[in-house]
Order: structure tokens, then C-alpha cells, then sequence
């Protein structure tokens, strides 16, 4: 890869820094698809002692890429993703990966197609950490920004994703006792 490839690569990327999620910060500020990926990333590495015997520099390769075909797409809530949103994204992202320089679309190719098949803990971990990320952040963000189903969907959403680790399933129940808080005192208000 040359550098002007490189810089390509990079501006295509960029995009995610002003790809808004539907999820906001602590103060009310929409938050970026980069700023999920960059933390989904860091969980991931804060991780490496509890997963000892996974590759976590492929889990956190897997979290730094995961959302790289919203370049194209935005970003739709998992709640409102349909199979056509996912496979125009799934295409786009393919054409953009055949477009690179041979051994990194080598590279991405084979960290999508593991991350698809969810058969690997590496995958699993990055699927887990991408489901919780969001759920973190909606317990962090005002109440005023969530939806009516995101009361019920962060109570329930993602135990299933996580049960293959008894680690990541401490983790979720701890997500979920930040939402039980979070909504007695809005209660209490």
C-alpha cells in the first residue's frame, strides 16, 4: 500500500466522525459512529486479563471496523434495521473492501467473515462489547434522549449475546442494575 492509498483509506473512515448515532452523551450531545468504535475498542483492550486466552488485538481490530460500512450507509438503530438496510450497507462495505490494496482487503475480508459467523470468542466478545457499548451509553445519556421502547429494550437487550461468558454476563447484569437506578430516580424525580 502506497501512502496516497493509505490517506484514501483514512478520508473514507473520517466519514464516522460526523456519522451521528442515536445514541447521545452524558450532556445531550448526539455522538459520532467514531466515538462508538473508539470506545467498544477501549473495552475491549481493558478486557485483555479477563479473556487471557483470546487474541484481544483481533477483538479490538474487529471493534475499530465494525461500523465502517455506515461510511456509506449512516446509522440506522439496531431497532430499525431492516435485512434491506443491512444488506445495502453489507454490499457498499464489500465494494469499498474489493477496492483496497490486496492484502488489506485480504485482512478486513477475513475479519468480517469471522465477525459474521459469531463462531470464534473473538467475535462473540466484539459482538458483546458492541451491544453493551450502546447500553452504557444510553445509561449515561438523559432520559429526555430515549425512545419509548429504549425503556424496555435496556432492560432486556443483548443477555442473550453475552451468555457464553459468565464475565460479560456479570457485566450486563451490572448495565442493567445502572438502568433500574437510573429509572427509580427519574421516578422519584
Amino acid at each position: 500500500m502506497n501512502p496516497k492509498e493509505y490517506l484514501e483509506i483514512l478520508h473514507v473512515a473520517e466519514r464516522l466522525k460526523d456519522t451521528p448515532r442515536h445514541c447521545t452523551t452524558t450532556k445531550g450531545r448526539t455522538e459520532s459512529v467514531a466515538e462508538h468504535s473508539w470506545r467498544i475498542s477501549l473495552m475491549a483492550l481493558l478486557l485483555k486479563h479477563e479473556f487471557s486466552d483470546v487474541d484481544m488485538d483481533k477483538v479490538v481490530a474487529m471493534c475499530l471496523i465494525h461500523d465502517l460500512g455506515e461510511c456509506f450507509t449512516g446509522d440506522v438503530p439496531t431497532f430499525m434495521k431492516t435485512d434491506s438496510d443491512r444488506q445495502t450497507e453489507d454490499n457498499l462495505l464489500d465494494q469499498w473492501v474489493a477496492s483496497l490494496p490486496a492484502e488489506i482487503a485480504a485482512d478486513l475480508k477475513a475479519l468480517y467473515e469471522e465477525m459474521n459467523a459469531q463462531e470464534t470468542k473473538e467475535s462473540r466478545i466484539y459482538k458483546a462489547l458492541d451491544k453493551l457499548e450502546a447500553l452504557i451509553q444510553h445509561n449515561e445519556s438523559p432520559l429526555s434522549t430515549w425512545s419509548e421502547n429504549e425503556y424496555e429494550l435496556n432492560k432486556t437487550y443483548a443477555f442473550d449475546t453475552v451468555e457464553f461468558s459468565e464475565w460479560l454476563t456479570a457485566l450486563r447484569k451490572e448495565i442493567l442494575s445502572d438502568t433500574l437506578d437510573k429509572l427509580d430516580c427519574e421516578k422519584r424525580g
